[in-house]
């Protein structure tokens, strides 16, 4: 009987300090985006001129639990846009044309928070961890207007064509001029150079993301976060054909191992299911 009541006793006295120090909370977040598609060979290609591109992440889910005040764990849910626009340049320096990349993800962060413990009702914190995005839809589409440019070096004037070109009487209308240069003699049509229905792209995307902010009580079991956050891609986001193609030199300027690189600014608004850490609120 002793026993056994030293076993309950014990049971509740974990019990007691487990509830007081694991907290669990689910929470809606938005984002705001600036959102990079890291390319050396468009970044060095004279006809293209990369643009700042927003993308706004609309809605994310959160499920949390805070072991103890100063860490805890997070995984989270968010449909999230990303790519860049790159102008594309003429020998003149004008913009002629457009070259797009549009990706849509939904991001699955597993993130350990590292937050500054203590009991007010604003608190700093720290996220790192590991990201699964799955592939939703994606195109990477091209058009080119009437102009001359310059030949890229190492690109054959043949992939120059078939890269612009939406049917074969439309490479009639690329010209080249010389070994530098080539002119498009009217603007042509828009052409998807990739995309996922042919796929062209992998259906998964494996990312490192990180984050700052901070938790702020509004209420007894309801809280404000704000954060700064980035992701960057740790595999190519094109699959294995485009790839080879490209290594093979059989893709004109869709060029080397592409990275996504995303930072921005979320707000979120969490209820936790117990108290918040805060004095103002704890009675």
């Amino acid at each position: 009987m002793k026993r056994l009541v030293i076993v309950c006793l014990s049971f509740l006295t974990v019990s007691t300090v487990s509830a007081q120090i694991v907290q669990i909370h689910l929470g809606a977040t938005t984002t705001m985006n600036a959102t990079y598609v890291l390319d050396k060979g468009l970044s060095e290609d004279p006809r293209y001129s990369s643009t700042a591109t927003y993308q706004w992440a609309p809605i994310g889910f959160n499920f949390g639990v805070d072991l103890g005040r100063k860490f805890g764990l997070s995984l989270e849910g968010i449909k999230s846009k990303q790519g860049q626009i790159y102008d594309m340049i003429d020998k003149f320096e004008e913009i002629k044309g457009k070259r797009e990349i549009s990706l849509d993800y939904l991001q699955l962060p597993m993130l350990m928070k590292f937050m500054s413990g203590g009991n007010g009702g604003a608190r700093a914190n720290f996220n790192i961890g590991p990201q699964l995005s799955f592939l939703t839809n994606a195109v990477e589409t091209i058009q080119a207007q009437k102009g001359v440019y310059e030949i890229p070096e190492g690109v054959d004037f043949a992939a120059i064509q078939n890269e612009l070109a939406s049917s074969d009487a439309d490479k009639q209308y690329i010209q080249q001029i010389d070994a530098n240069s080539y002119e498009v003699l009217q603007d042509l049509n828009p052409k998807d150079l990739l995309t996922k229905k042919a796929n062209d792209f992998k259906n998964t995307e494996f990312s490192i993301a990180g984050a700052f902010g901070l938790d702020i009580d509004l209420s007894k079991h309801l809280y404000l976060t704000t954060q700064i956050r980035a992701t960057y891609s740790l595999t190519d986001m094109r699959n294995g054909d485009v790839i080879d193609a490209v290594k093979n030199g059989d893709a004109g300027s869709i060029f080397a191992q592409r990275a996504n690189l995303l930072v921005g600014a979320q707000l979120g608004l969490h209820y936790m299911l117990g108290t918040t850490r805060s004095h103002k609120f704890k009675e």
